[in-house]
Protein backbone atom coordinates (compact mmCIF):
# COMPACT_ATOMS: atom_id res chain seq x y z
CA UNK A 1 0.00 0.00 0.00
CA UNK A 2 1.45 3.51 -0.76
CA UNK A 3 2.11 6.25 1.51
CA UNK A 4 -0.65 8.55 0.12
CA UNK A 5 -3.13 5.64 0.36
CA UNK A 6 -1.94 5.29 3.85
CA UNK A 7 -2.14 8.74 4.91
CA UNK A 8 -5.76 8.84 2.84
CA UNK A 9 -6.76 5.97 5.18
CA UNK A 10 -5.75 7.13 8.22
CA UNK A 11 -7.32 10.51 7.52
CA UNK A 12 -10.27 8.47 6.52
CA UNK A 13 -10.78 6.68 10.04
CA UNK A 14 -9.88 10.12 12.03
CA UNK A 15 -13.38 11.63 10.07
CA UNK A 16 -15.04 8.66 10.55
CA UNK A 17 -14.06 9.14 14.42
CA UNK A 18 -15.09 12.97 13.89
CA UNK A 19 -18.64 12.02 12.21
CA UNK A 20 -19.56 9.38 14.82
CA UNK A 21 -18.59 11.78 17.71
CA UNK A 22 -20.68 14.67 16.22
CA UNK A 23 -23.81 12.08 15.25
CA UNK A 24 -23.55 10.91 19.20
CA UNK A 25 -23.09 14.41 20.78
CA UNK A 26 -25.95 16.06 18.40
CA UNK A 27 -28.59 13.12 19.03
CA UNK A 28 -27.83 13.15 22.80
CA UNK A 29 -27.95 17.10 22.92
CA UNK A 30 -31.74 16.69 20.80
CA UNK A 31 -32.66 13.95 23.74
CA UNK A 32 -31.70 16.13 26.53
CA UNK A 33 -31.76 19.40 25.54
CA UNK A 34 -34.63 20.58 27.22
CA UNK A 35 -33.23 18.98 30.55
CA UNK A 36 -29.83 20.17 29.98
CA UNK A 37 -31.25 24.55 29.38
CA UNK A 38 -33.63 23.56 32.68
CA UNK A 39 -30.26 22.27 34.45
CA UNK A 40 -27.83 25.34 33.22
CA UNK A 41 -30.47 28.05 33.90
CA UNK A 42 -30.89 26.46 37.96
CA UNK A 43 -27.71 26.67 38.68
CA UNK A 44 -27.03 28.66 42.22
CA UNK A 45 -23.96 30.01 43.52
CA UNK A 46 -23.01 27.03 44.84
CA UNK A 47 -19.23 26.26 42.91
CA UNK A 48 -18.82 22.90 43.59
CA UNK A 49 -22.18 22.16 42.28
CA UNK A 50 -21.74 24.25 39.47
CA UNK A 51 -18.55 22.24 38.75
CA UNK A 52 -20.55 18.98 38.88
CA UNK A 53 -22.87 20.54 36.18
CA UNK A 54 -20.49 21.08 33.81
CA UNK A 55 -19.17 17.77 34.84
CA UNK A 56 -22.19 15.35 34.28
CA UNK A 57 -23.50 17.78 30.97
CA UNK A 58 -20.44 17.06 28.95
CA UNK A 59 -20.15 13.44 30.35
CA UNK A 60 -23.28 13.33 28.59
CA UNK A 61 -23.14 14.67 25.38
CA UNK A 62 -19.36 14.40 24.56
CA UNK A 63 -18.48 18.01 23.46
CA UNK A 64 -16.74 20.50 25.91
CA UNK A 65 -17.16 22.64 22.98
CA UNK A 66 -21.08 22.73 23.23
CA UNK A 67 -21.07 23.14 26.54
CA UNK A 68 -19.34 26.55 26.93
CA UNK A 69 -21.12 27.88 24.16
CA UNK A 70 -24.28 26.75 25.66
CA UNK A 71 -22.68 28.26 29.05
CA UNK A 72 -21.57 31.57 26.61
CA UNK A 73 -25.20 32.33 25.56
CA UNK A 74 -26.37 31.78 29.06
CA UNK A 75 -24.08 34.15 30.13
CA UNK A 76 -24.97 36.72 26.69
CA UNK A 77 -28.46 36.09 28.16
CA UNK A 78 -28.18 37.33 31.32
CA UNK A 79 -29.30 34.14 33.13
CA UNK A 80 -25.79 33.26 34.39
CA UNK A 81 -23.05 34.40 36.08
CA UNK A 82 -19.70 35.05 35.41
CA UNK A 83 -18.58 32.99 38.99
CA UNK A 84 -21.08 29.82 37.36
CA UNK A 85 -19.86 30.11 34.15
CA UNK A 86 -16.17 29.34 35.05
CA UNK A 87 -17.10 27.10 37.21
CA UNK A 88 -19.35 24.97 34.70
CA UNK A 89 -16.43 25.10 32.39
CA UNK A 90 -13.75 23.88 34.92
CA UNK A 91 -16.51 20.88 35.17
CA UNK A 92 -16.53 20.47 31.38
CA UNK A 93 -12.65 20.50 31.28
CA UNK A 94 -12.93 16.81 32.92
CA UNK A 95 -16.14 15.60 31.53
CA UNK A 96 -15.01 15.96 27.82
CA UNK A 97 -12.36 13.34 29.13
CA UNK A 98 -14.99 10.34 29.54
CA UNK A 99 -14.48 9.13 25.54
CA UNK A 100 -10.82 9.15 26.03
CA UNK A 101 -11.42 6.88 28.97
CA UNK A 102 -14.03 4.96 26.80
CA UNK A 103 -11.69 4.31 24.01
CA UNK A 104 -8.51 3.69 26.76
CA UNK A 105 -10.21 0.83 28.41
CA UNK A 106 -12.66 -0.45 26.07
CA UNK A 107 -11.16 0.40 22.37
CA UNK A 108 -8.04 -2.03 22.52
CA UNK A 109 -9.20 -4.71 24.47
CA UNK A 110 -12.08 -6.31 23.18
CA UNK A 111 -13.19 -7.54 19.33
CA UNK A 112 -15.24 -4.28 18.35
CA UNK A 113 -17.21 -5.56 15.67
CA UNK A 114 -18.20 -8.24 18.00
CA UNK A 115 -20.23 -5.88 20.05
CA UNK A 116 -20.56 -2.75 17.28
CA UNK A 117 -22.39 -4.58 14.28
CA UNK A 118 -24.96 -5.62 16.51
CA UNK A 119 -25.66 -1.79 17.81
CA UNK A 120 -26.12 -0.94 14.38
CA UNK A 121 -28.16 -2.88 13.55
CA UNK A 122 -30.05 -1.43 16.38
CA UNK A 123 -29.27 1.93 15.39
CA UNK A 124 -30.21 2.26 11.68
CA UNK A 125 -34.14 0.86 11.72
CA UNK A 126 -34.27 3.44 14.59
CA UNK A 127 -33.09 6.06 12.10
CA UNK A 128 -36.14 5.28 9.30
CA UNK A 129 -38.86 5.38 12.49
CA UNK A 130 -41.24 8.37 12.25
CA UNK A 131 -40.77 9.33 15.33
CA UNK A 132 -38.19 12.05 15.97
CA UNK A 133 -36.90 10.60 19.25
CA UNK A 134 -36.53 7.13 18.33
CA UNK A 135 -34.54 8.74 15.22
CA UNK A 136 -32.12 10.56 17.53
CA UNK A 137 -31.57 7.54 19.83
CA UNK A 138 -30.84 5.49 16.31
CA UNK A 139 -28.29 8.50 15.55
CA UNK A 140 -26.72 8.21 19.17
CA UNK A 141 -26.38 4.36 18.64
CA UNK A 142 -25.06 4.38 15.16
CA UNK A 143 -22.30 7.20 16.30
CA UNK A 144 -21.17 5.77 19.45
CA UNK A 145 -20.64 2.44 17.15
CA UNK A 146 -18.88 4.21 14.44
CA UNK A 147 -16.60 5.71 17.43
CA UNK A 148 -15.04 2.41 17.72
CA UNK A 149 -15.16 0.65 14.60
CA UNK A 150 -12.94 3.92 13.15
CA UNK A 151 -10.74 3.55 16.07
CA UNK A 152 -10.20 0.00 15.02
CA UNK A 153 -9.53 1.14 11.55
CA UNK A 154 -6.45 3.56 13.24
CA UNK A 155 -5.48 0.71 14.91
CA UNK A 156 -5.18 -1.75 12.14
CA UNK A 157 -3.69 1.12 9.82
CA UNK A 158 -0.87 3.23 11.55
CA UNK A 159 1.03 -0.32 12.15
CA UNK A 160 1.39 -0.41 8.48
CA UNK A 161 3.09 2.93 8.05
CA UNK A 162 6.43 1.30 10.09
CA UNK A 163 8.70 2.55 6.84
CA UNK A 164 7.67 5.78 5.76
CA UNK A 165 8.17 9.44 5.61
CA UNK A 166 5.65 10.09 8.36
CA UNK A 167 7.36 7.77 11.10
CA UNK A 168 10.49 9.00 10.04
CA UNK A 169 9.46 12.90 10.60
CA UNK A 170 7.74 11.64 14.14
CA UNK A 171 11.26 9.94 14.75
CA UNK A 172 13.53 13.13 14.04
CA UNK A 173 11.32 15.13 16.22
CA UNK A 174 11.38 12.63 19.28
CA UNK A 175 15.74 13.18 19.12
CA UNK A 176 15.37 16.70 19.61
CA UNK A 177 15.66 17.33 23.16
CA UNK A 178 13.43 19.89 24.71
CA UNK A 179 12.13 21.30 21.10
CA UNK A 180 9.86 18.01 20.61
CA UNK A 181 7.57 18.86 23.38
CA UNK A 182 7.38 22.36 22.01
CA UNK A 183 6.57 20.27 18.89
CA UNK A 184 4.24 18.33 19.52
CA UNK A 185 2.03 20.90 21.63
CA UNK A 186 1.79 22.90 18.60
CA UNK A 187 1.39 20.45 16.75
CA UNK A 188 -1.86 18.76 19.14
CA UNK A 189 -3.08 22.57 19.15
CA UNK A 190 -3.05 23.40 15.19
CA UNK A 191 -5.04 20.16 14.43
CA UNK A 192 -7.41 20.56 16.93
CA UNK A 193 -8.25 24.38 15.59
CA UNK A 194 -8.60 22.92 12.22
CA UNK A 195 -10.80 19.84 13.33
CA UNK A 196 -12.64 21.68 16.21
CA UNK A 197 -12.71 18.25 18.09
CA UNK A 198 -10.19 16.95 21.13
CA UNK A 199 -11.88 13.86 21.41
CA UNK A 200 -10.79 13.10 17.76
CA UNK A 201 -7.38 14.08 18.34
CA UNK A 202 -7.51 12.18 21.78
CA UNK A 203 -8.36 8.95 19.92
CA UNK A 204 -5.44 9.15 17.43
CA UNK A 205 -2.76 10.51 20.38
CA UNK A 206 -4.06 7.17 22.41
CA UNK A 207 -3.40 4.73 18.75
CA UNK A 208 -0.05 6.52 18.18
CA UNK A 209 0.84 5.17 22.57
CA UNK A 210 -0.83 2.13 21.91
CA UNK A 211 1.85 1.63 18.50
CA UNK A 212 4.73 3.09 20.76
CA UNK A 213 4.89 5.59 18.03
CA UNK A 214 5.62 8.56 20.51
CA UNK A 215 5.93 8.11 24.09
CA UNK A 216 4.01 8.76 27.07
CA UNK A 217 5.38 12.26 27.98
CA UNK A 218 5.17 13.72 24.12
CA UNK A 219 1.64 11.85 24.45
CA UNK A 220 1.18 15.06 26.78
CA UNK A 221 2.88 17.49 25.35
CA UNK A 222 0.13 17.15 23.03
CA UNK A 223 -2.84 16.26 25.15
CA UNK A 224 -1.78 20.04 26.65
CA UNK A 225 -2.03 21.41 22.78
CA UNK A 226 -4.96 19.68 22.07
CA UNK A 227 -6.84 21.69 25.83
CA UNK A 228 -5.50 25.30 24.18
CA UNK A 229 -6.78 24.46 20.77
CA UNK A 230 -10.39 23.50 21.62
CA UNK A 231 -11.13 26.94 23.12
CA UNK A 232 -11.52 28.44 20.07
CA UNK A 233 -15.12 27.41 19.78
CA UNK A 234 -16.27 29.52 22.86
CA UNK A 235 -14.22 32.38 21.69
CA UNK A 236 -15.70 32.61 18.02
CA UNK A 237 -19.47 31.66 19.24
CA UNK A 238 -18.30 34.84 21.65
CA UNK A 239 -17.38 37.41 19.45
CA UNK A 240 -20.99 38.52 18.81
CA UNK A 241 -21.76 38.80 23.05
CA UNK A 242 -21.91 40.94 25.44
CA UNK A 243 -18.69 41.41 27.59
CA UNK A 244 -19.54 39.21 30.24
CA UNK A 245 -19.57 36.07 27.66
CA UNK A 246 -16.49 37.56 26.27
CA UNK A 247 -14.10 37.02 29.58
CA UNK A 248 -15.88 33.83 30.03
CA UNK A 249 -14.41 32.67 26.49
CA UNK A 250 -11.27 33.79 26.97
CA UNK A 251 -11.38 32.97 30.57
CA UNK A 252 -11.31 29.42 29.64
CA UNK A 253 -8.21 29.71 27.33
CA UNK A 254 -6.32 31.27 30.10
CA UNK A 255 -7.55 28.80 32.36
CA UNK A 256 -6.36 25.75 29.95
CA UNK A 257 -2.73 27.78 29.24
CA UNK A 258 -2.58 27.58 32.96
CA UNK A 259 -3.01 24.60 33.16
CA UNK A 260 -0.41 24.04 30.36
CA UNK A 261 2.36 26.20 32.48
CA UNK A 262 2.83 24.56 35.37
CA UNK A 263 2.31 20.58 33.88
CA UNK A 264 4.80 22.03 30.99
CA UNK A 265 7.05 22.52 33.78
CA UNK A 266 7.43 18.75 35.21
CA UNK A 267 8.94 18.23 31.43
Amino acid sequence: MSEILILLAIAGSTALFLYGLKLMSESLQKVMGQWLQIILSSISSNKAKSVLTGFFITALIQSSSATTVMVVSFVNAGMLGLNEALCVIMGANIGTTLTAWLVALLGFQFEVSFFMLPLIGIGIPLIFSNSRKIKNWGEMLLGFSLLFISLDFLKNTIPVVSNSWLLDSILLIKSLPYISYVAFFLIGTLVTVIIRSSNAIFALILVLSYQGWISFDLGAAMVLGVNVGTTIAAINASRIANVTAKRVAYARLLFNLFGVIWVIAFF
